[in-house]
């Protein structure tokens, strides 16, 4: 950031206080500004680290992304293992894109497992606040904040349950990509639909049979309604399974991104009167259901129990609903936990509420 200033910062009359006290005061304060400020790590997974992002964001602290990764025999090293190294000698065999080394942050935020070590590790180094999201797989006193959704059953006196992921849906960030992207798609008659597709995973797979399957029942839908399609593919997306679904639907009015320029996904979301997700994504679904907008999920070939949790509680809570192919409306309060978690943390840092 570029901050307007005047005067010679070499001068020592130009320091508050204009002697050598002035020029440690703004010393301590540089070095309280480098530090004062979030890790996120995680594996590098597109969906963790858009975790990570919505809750620095909401915390109120600037942040910097570790992608960490074991490195040598640290790979061969389950992580309870991992967890007996002395905190330097694993830092030392931990690949990041982003040096592990002093000034230390002030938050750690950590994402899924493979992170795990490596965060805590960090902490044990800085002192650092560490707030882990998911079911770490290891005691949670380890940290200081556990945010684990309420399909993975993970209880304990830190740990604040929620509904879903954490997100970045928010009022505000809808409005602003939705005025953005309206003129692109002003032609596009109602109802609109966004379509928001996932793609393989351990659980799950997206072939270009059942996304042709999926794309014959969506035209049906807009056929019958006389609305639209707002469709973005995710990196998961196989290119032929989005191919195969685009000329299903080729003949009814839409909109699919091909992944190059702007990135509509905030801006489908605000502009949609209803949203059918892939079941394959929590994120996608919670972000979705943040909306408060009917979302309807789309089965697909594959299965997890921790997922089948997830959106049997998301039914229960009324915000959606299986896709049959039809559209009905309903409403329910947006979900989004995000602020109720930044807000144990701004308390714990003693920050200033956030506005």
């Amino acid at each position: 950031m570029n901050v307007p200033h005047s005067g010679n910062f070499g001068d020592p009359q130009s320091t508050p206080g204009g002697d050598a006290e002035g020029a440690a005061a703004l010393i301590a304060e540089s070095r309280k500004a480098r530090t004062a400020k979030t890790w996120i790590v995680t594996d590098g997974s597109v969906g963790m680290e858009a975790q990570g992002i919505a809750m620095a964001e909401a915390v109120g602290l600037p942040y910097a992304l570790k992608r960490v990764a074991p490195k040598g025999l640290l790979r061969l090293l389950p992580a309870p293992g991992q967890l007996l190294l002395p905190p330097q000698a694993l830092l030392r065999q931990t690949k990041s894109n982003e040096a592990l080394e002093p000034p230390w942050p002030r938050l750690i935020i950590s994402i899924g497992r493979r992170g795990v070590p490596m965060a805590l590790a960090i902490k044990r180094l800085s002192g650092a606040y560490a707030l882990h999201i998911q079911n770490p797989k290891v005691p949670a006193r380890l940290f200081d904040l556990v945010a684990a959704p309420a399909h993975d059953n993970f209880e304990g006196p830190n740990v604040i349950t929620t509904f879903g992921a954490v997100h970045g849906v928010t009022a505000e960030r809808l409005a602003e990509a939705g005025e953005r992207f309206a003129p692109t798609i002003a032609k596009l008659p109602h109802p609109r639909v966004a379509v928001e597709l996932g793609g393989e995973s351990q659980a799950f797979s997206f072939p270009p049979e059942t996304a042709a399957a999926f794309g014959a029942k969506l035209a049906d839908m807009a056929r019958e309604t006389g609305g639209s399609l707002l469709v973005t593919p995710s990196r998961r997306t196989r290119v032929e399974s989005l191919d195969a679904l685009s000329k299903a639907i080729a003949d009814t009015p839409h909109f699919v991104w091909d992944e190059t320029g702007y990135n509509p996904y905030f801006a489908f979301l605000a502009l949609a009167d209803a949203i059918v997700v892939t079941e394959d994504s929590v994120n996608m679904v919670t972000e979705a259901a943040g909306t408060g907008k009917p979302v309807y999920v789309q089965a697909m070939p594959g299965r997890s129990t921790r997922l089948a949790r997830f959106h049997a509680l998301m039914r229960e809570r009324g915000a959606t609903r299986p896709f049959e192919g039809h559209l009905e409306s309903w409403t329910y309060a947006p979900i989004n936990d995000t602020e109720m978690v930044a807000a144990r943390i701004r308390e714990a840092l003693d920050l200033e509420t956030k506005a």
